[in-house]
């Protein structure tokens, strides 16, 4: 299975349980950006960030190639006229050359082919394009491993900012959340109940008055693509 189809069963498990961003976090990449930029928001998928610079006002193009996710971002986004959708890899978007002053991609730089998606961001950016790369990691969860590894791959010296996303599940929501991972078996696969009883346990072990707590930290990598960077990726 490529990494395109790996979400496929999931959208909506992810649109209804995965940690969204805080206001905070928003704000502050306001501040780093025109009023009026014009942002490519890769790998989209739900629209779970997309949303939030869309409601901003901003011109955003949306890439997700995933038909199941890009069917929930059509969903989310419905009522913003200021969102183009597309139907495209990560590495190879269709958008214009030199069309984009913000480059974004929340949760997902590190299923993209870094050499090739830095190549896209050459071509589809403006001279000194942003780049921002943003995640959700729980400390000692696989997110913060992954988001270590891709900022470092991709990036030559982002600025770091980090801002508290504390996130509070039922045992639905925490049912949902533990199904939309990429590596998270559906209710088809034989290993679901298996699955659904571990997590549970996991529930009634750690909730406290019917609440699990999880202390989600939203990191975000900011960077103007420059030579440097792309010769610090090819090494």
């Amino acid at each position: 299975m490529t990494n395109t189809e790996l979400f496929t069963g999931k959208a909506q498990f992810y649109a209804k349980a995965r940690p969204g961003y805080p206001d905070a976090a928003l704000n502050y990449i306001k501040g780093l950006v025109p009023p009026n930029a014009v942002f490519a928001d890769i790998g989209a998928g739900t629209g779970k960030f997309t949303e939030l610079l869309a409601r901003s006002g901003y011109t955003v193009h949306a890439v997700e190639p995933n038909a199941d996710m890009r069917e929930q971002l059509a969903v989310t986004l419905v009522a913003y006229k200021n969102v183009n959708i597309i139907n495209a890899p990560t590495e190879a978007t269709t958008l214009p050359d030199n069309s984009i002053d913000v480059i974004t991609c929340a949760q997902a730089l590190h299923w993209f082919d870094l050499d090739a998606f830095q190549t896209e961001c050459r071509r589809i950016g403006k001279p000194s394009v942003m780049v921002i790369a943003v995640y959700n990691d729980t400390p000692g969860g696989s997110s913060a491993k992954h988001s270590k590894l891709s900022t470092e791959m991709f990036f030559t010296n982002p600025t770091l900012c980090e801002f508290p996303n504390p996130m509070f599940y039922t045992r639905e929501s925490w049912q949902q959340y533990m199904t939309s991972h990429s590596h998270d078996p559906l209710p088809s696969d034989p290993n679901y109940s298996a699955h659904i009883a571990e997590i549970n346990a996991i529930f009634d072990r750690e909730n406290v008055d019917g609440i699990l707590r999880r202390n989600v930290i939203t990191k975000v990598y900011s960077e103007i693509l420059s030579s440097e960077a792309q010769n610090h990726l090819a090494k």
